[in-house]
């Protein structure tokens, strides 16, 4: 029976829809009407009348309600807005805390901290030349470093995303200045923003720092700790990002990201964890491109992939464990150097983008990323973006806004078919794993990257003020705040002040760490993980607890493919 006359049908939509409304009303904060400029009342919510309803809870559903096409939360941006997690880095840890505390002032609900390029690597400060520190992020080296970095931020009650590839010691960093003001780990809350090692390995090698193997084996250690020690933290974001910014289109992005959380699901059912108590604990970090509709189709047609995965092929059971929570960043790809003020203008279509996909945190790039660490007037304009959307623009007022529309739905489920091909290709090569270990999806996006670069190269892409609409060479580069680059003076006392903090600490017990650390990760029963926690507490350096694993696990080696 058709299911627009099936009384069944109806009765279920009657249902849902009741028991939508009962929660949107439990997690309200404010019953105010909204309404726009002409007086119009603003529902939080719009879709087909019952009698035409059609397959409405099977393609879309109410928000908050399986298949979760409309977002994950009964009231999405009406009644919480998105978190604005900026992320920052800025030369050493005294000057992230004054970028970072000016941040908040201005209105960030959420932080992230982005290391040095150093850090990155697995060096410290002290075997790095000078120059090349703070250039593009925070030398953290030690718990001190992070003590001061945090000074004056409560990180029991605000969130922190730590951009921490394996093995995550700027999060063992945090848990040892929780120890150090008497903060209880179960009260810290946030996300190890890298700790996708597939995406590493694939798109972004400067964060690869042990062997595919050695950081696999971190990663399920990682997540088993956290979900015993510190409940609230977030252990794994897996990153679109690095595929997307790399040229995977965003089909592909999405695709590749699905297979990877499909990947790292897997590894822990092997480890005997629940997917229900490590599901809810996965998040996901996307780039947002200026293709504003099709970046819409991606977030929804990924949430609607991801409900039935971790039904079907992880085994979860609550609608908590089918979530699909993600970050998104404005696509840094899309910024020219050329008429850089422009840049304002592709960074708001690209927030609006995320936005309407149903985002849970938002990171606006500056105009002035392409060259720089932000400087402050720039990342000011950036936090405001988000301030004026939410508070000028409407956007919050109305859940899933392009939610009906002919086109956006079209388009939502030919993007969930190609996401879906794309998976496909992937589970035919064995798993994300041996995907990425083969070459074939660095080759796949290779061939995507080459394919958009000629259709700039030929005009048939318009970018403009490069390829389009160009203005006199020196006209517009005075608008480009100059690079920023860390004190020199500053630098060099941070990098003697770590230099003598190794020389005074005790010798033998950081020994005796590094030696636990060493048999942790040639144990099969030993947390690798804990033993990192203990360490740096202990005094270990970041670039010590590197050096020691990539010894024991292995150096990591991306494969780059012709």
């Amino acid at each position: 029976m058709d299911q627009r006359t099936n009384p069944e049908s109806t009765d279920l939509y009657d249902q849902s829809r009741t028991q939508w409304e009962k929660e949107y009303d439990r997690d309200i904060q404010s019953g105010d009407t909204v309404q726009n400029r002409s007086g119009i009342p603003i529902q939080p919510l719009y879709g087909p009348a019952r009698e035409t309803a059609g397959s409405y809870l099977d393609t879309l559903g109410f928000p908050g309600q399986e298949p979760y096409t409309r977002g994950i939360y009964p009231t999405m941006h009406r009644g919480k807005s998105w978190s604005q997690r900026q992320l920052i880095g800025q030369g050493t840890p005294d000057e992230y805390n004054e970028r970072v505390l000016k941040l908040i002032d201005a209105g960030t609900t959420a932080i992230s901290l982005i290391p040095c390029n150093s850090v990155y690597r697995g060096n410290d400060c002290d075997d790095v030349p000078q120059p090349l520190l703070g250039t593009c992020g925070t030398v953290i080296n030690t718990a001190g470093h992070m003590d001061s970095a945090l000074d004056g931020v409560d990180i029991g009650s605000i969130s922190t995303a730590m951009n921490d590839p394996s093995p995550f010691t700027l999060l063992s960093f945090v848990l040892n200045t929780a120890d150090r003001r008497g903060v209880s780990w179960q009260k810290i809350s946030g996300t190890s923003n890298q700790s996708d090692y597939l995406s590493h390995y694939v798109a972004n090698h400067m964060f690869f720092r042990l062997s595919l193997t050695g950081a696999r084996r971190i990663l399920v250690d990682h997540i088993a700790f956290c979900l015993e020690q510190v409940p609230h933290w977030n252990p794994l974001s897996v990153v679109g990002q690095h595929m997307q910014q790399a040229g995977a289109t965003p089909a592909e992005a999405m695709g590749f990201t699905l297979s990877s959380a499909l990947q790292y699901g897997r590894d822990c059912l092997n480890q005997g964890m629940d997917p229900d108590d490590f599901l809810p604990r996965f998040t996901f970090f996307f780039d947002i491109s200026l293709s504003l509709f099709e970046e819409v189709a991606k977030f929804r047609a990924g949430r609607r992939i991801w409900a039935r995965l971790t039904q079907n092929e992880l085994g979860a059971t609550t609608s908590r464990a089918r979530r699909f929570k993600f970050h998104g960043q404005t696509s840094g790809a899309d910024l020219t150097l050329q008429q850089p003020l422009n840049n304002i203008a592709r960074v708001s279509t690209q927030a609006i983008a995320g936005i309407l996909g149903g985002l849970q945190s938002l990171h606006t790039d500056s105009y002035d990323e392409v060259i720089n660490v932000p400087n402050e007037h720039p990342a000011r304009i950036a936090v405001a973006t988000q301030n004026i959307l939410r508070e000028e623009a409407g956007l919050c007022d109305v859940i899933d806004p392009l939610g009906g529309s002919w086109y956006v739905e079209e388009l939502t489920d030919q993007m969930e078919t190609k996401i879906l091909d794309v998976m496909d290709v992937v589970e035919n090569e064995g798993g994300m794993f041996r995907a990425v270990e083969s070459g074939l999806v660095q080759r796949m996006i290779g061939e995507s990257a080459l394919n958009w670069q000629s259709r700039v190269d030929s005009g048939k892409q318009k970018i403009v003020g490069v390829n389009c609409y160009r203005t006199p060479k020196t006209d517009g580069q005075e608008t480009m705040p100059p690079t920023v680059r860390p004190a020199t003076e500053k630098m060099d006392a941070h990098v003697e002040q770590l230099r003598r903090f190794k020389h005074e600490r005790n010798q033998t017990e950081i020994n005796h760490s590094l030696d636990k650390l060493r048999r942790a990760a040639n144990s099969k029963d030993d947390n690798v993980f804990s033993r990192v926690v203990e360490a740096t507490a202990s005094g270990v350096t970041h670039g010590e607890v590197v050096s020691c694993l990539r010894e024991e696990l292995g150096f990591g080696h991306p494969l780059i493919v012709e």
